[in-house]
């Protein structure tokens, strides 16, 4: 990291480096931002999608307009599905830097969940509690992999959710293992969770996930938990829309880009064009 900021440096620009300690410490640090005179052109988030969400949050928080200072990721967590899913070089630090720096600012997407921010992805369901529990060491170890392990260990005591889901030309009810509403389309360490989400088209992606007999459950936690080019889209039931409500009896769990939260009442909505984010050359088909 130090030499990534230090040829950042050499090529010019200014780099101010703040290290979060407390969970406080992201919002202080980007209202200093806001505040700063100069103003900075890009807040850079180094870490993963927490790390991004936090940013986010903060940035949406103080009412800062997409025509105020842009986002850049610097993808050090352990999935960094939100900067693979814009092909950001996770493995490179000072060319991931260099692109915050350099790259092309574009307006995209964000989404809200009740009063909670998410720019990528919000799942709930099983996959939920499995993320949720995967050991740390493991995946430090073994990267996106050790959710599918914890996932094989969850088999035995796996249980459904229940709600109820209405958004315009939608409606479903019933049991289901998994959800994911996407603004971006990876998640668990790089399984397409919604394989057709844009982040600027002004929706949000559902993939919902009915509850399969016991023959395919294990199938399915396999395609939802390790990188895989198995296609989901045969279990799933999919929507688009730009106003969602969940409603179920008891509370449900979710992973707003990996932060938890849960709620009996899910009122899920995009805020379009929200956020300026610095990419690089965007991926075909990621961006309308």
């Amino acid at each position: 990291m130090r030499l990534a900021v230090a040829r950042v440096r050499d090529a010019g620009h200014e780099v101010l480096v703040r290290v979060t300690y407390e969970p406080q410490d992201v919002a202080r640090f980007v209202g200093e931002a806001l505040c700063a005179q100069p103003r900075p052109d890009v807040i850079v988030a180094g870490g993963g999608d927490g790390t991004l969400n936090q940013v986010v949050a903060a940035l949406l928080a103080a009412d800062a307009g997409p025509d105020d200072v842009a986002v850049g990721v610097l993808p050090l967590g352990t999935a960094n599905d939100f900067a693979a899913g814009l092909a950001l070089p996770a493995e490179d630090p000072a060319a991931a830097l260099a692109i915050c720096a350099e790259g092309e600012i574009r307006t995209i997407d964000a989404a809200r969940v009740n009063e909670r921010v998410f720019i990528n992805l919000a799942t709930g369901g099983t996959v939920t509690q499995i993320t949720r529990e995967a050991d740390p060491r493991a995946k430090r170890l073994l990267g996106g992999a050790a959710y599918l392990v914890a996932g094989a260990s969850h088999i035995g005591r796996l249980s459904p959710s229940k709600a109820r889901f209405s958004a315009d030309g939608f409606s479903w009810e019933g049991d289901f293992l998994a959800m994911a509403i996407g603004n971006g389309r990876l998640a668990g360490g790089g399984v397409a969770l919604c394989p057709e989400a844009r982040l600027d088209d002004g929706l949000l992606d559902l993939s919902l996930f009915p509850q399969p007999d016991a023959d395919h459950v294990l199938g399915l936690l396999s395609r939802m938990l390790s990188e895989t080019e198995a296609p989901l889209e045969s279990y799933a039931e999919t929507a688009r829309f730009s106003s969602l409500t969940v409603e179920s009896d008891a509370q449900l769990s979710l992973n707003l880009d990996g932060e938890p939260m849960s709620a009996d009442r899910l009122k899920v909505e995009v805020l379009p064009g929200a956020i300026r984010f610095v990419t690089g050359a965007a991926p075909e088909g990621l961006l309308t």
